[in-house]
């Protein structure tokens, strides 16, 4: 993608999250990069980075404003929070990774397997302006300088991009979105509308809950039982004696990705769980539903 690169970059300083203690799954080399620009921290991926014309990152819980429960960068305006606390957590989340609140555009998510093709007609919905749409777990576009953004504290982050047709996506899978393969839906819907080859596609699996931290009940079993090949269930889950399963979402939207034709070499995973580490990322199950929201960004950089 040759189109200009966000101007925002910042030097990274590892001081704030060494503090926290971050819990790596591989701890001898985690798979994202923690960044720290103008007191904000954030994750993005290394093979992101080497894409030219894109900007993107994953929000963590530190350099915001609120307090209590939401403390600090909390990015949702539904969960109890003061608006004004979280329209300045945008502006600073805005400001570290390099984008303009007025391109972002956000979802709507209810759990759904839908995917919104983003136009120039959308920017700035869901902060600047109203969103006049509903049920949407994700979103494409290829408008150079929109920004899209999904919220999250422990299902799973998606992202896309298409170097080769300037085009992008970002998802929302938590289990009923990854029965649903929202993954492939979305890959499905950049090659109808950009033209994409998904051996073209880079993509990654979100900071997210991991499997060790996510039981579930035998009827949600069933559900991956009856949504994967036969082949991968050692690979997803595992029953307890307790009759409880753990159940492994990063994994499952790997196996979405290759399905959807998406190269093994171009998929990022996280080797983060939320839930492992609630003080550097909010996490629905570790805090009982006391928590904010964090967000996953993805945008092309670019004039409108």
């Amino acid at each position: 993608m040759k189109l200009q690169q966000s101007k925002s970059k910042g030097k990274e300083n590892m001081n704030n999250t060494r503090e926290k203690k971050i819990k790596w799954k591989n701890a001898q080399m985690p798979e994202m990069n923690v960044k720290n620009v103008k007191g904000v921290t954030y994750l993005t991926y290394p093979a992101f980075e080497g894409v030219e014309g894109i900007v993107h990152g994953f929000s963590t819980r530190l350099g915001g404003v609120s307090q209590g429960i939401y403390t600090s960068m909390n990015l949702s305006f539904t969960r109890g929070d003061e608006e004004s606390a979280v329209k300045e957590n945008y502006r600073r989340i805005a400001d570290a990774i390099g984008f303009s609140l007025d391109d972002l555009v956000t979802s709507d998510q209810t759990h759904t397997a839908n995917v919104r093709k983003v136009t120039e007609a959308d920017r700035g919905k869901g902060i600047r302006i109203p969103r006049d749409y509903t049920d949407v777990d994700g979103m494409i576009t290829d408008v150079p300088g929109i920004v899209l953004a999904t919220f999250y504290a422990d299902c799973v982050p998606l992202y896309f991009i298409d170097p080769v047709h300037h085009a992008i996506g970002l998802s929302h899978s938590g289990w009923r979105g990854t029965v649903q393969k929202i993954g492939a839906v979305t890959v499905r819907k950049m090659t109808e509308e950009y033209g994409s080859d998904p051996k073209d596609i880079l993509a990654a699996v979100g900071p997210s809950i991991c499997q060790d931290c996510y039981e579930v009940s035998k009827d949600v079993a069933e559900e991956f039982r009856s949504a994967f090949a036969k082949e991968y269930r050692d690979r997803l889950f595992y029953r307890k004696e307790n009759g409880k399963y753990q159940l492994n979402l990063w994994e499952a939207n790997r196996i979405v990705f290759t399905e959807a034709g998406i190269s093994e070499e171009h998929i990022s995973m996280p080797g983060i769980c939320t839930c492992c580490n609630p003080e550097f990322l909010f996490s629905h199950r570790a805090s009982q539903g006391k928590r904010g929201n964090l967000a996953a960004f993805l945008g092309i950089c670019g004039k409108k």
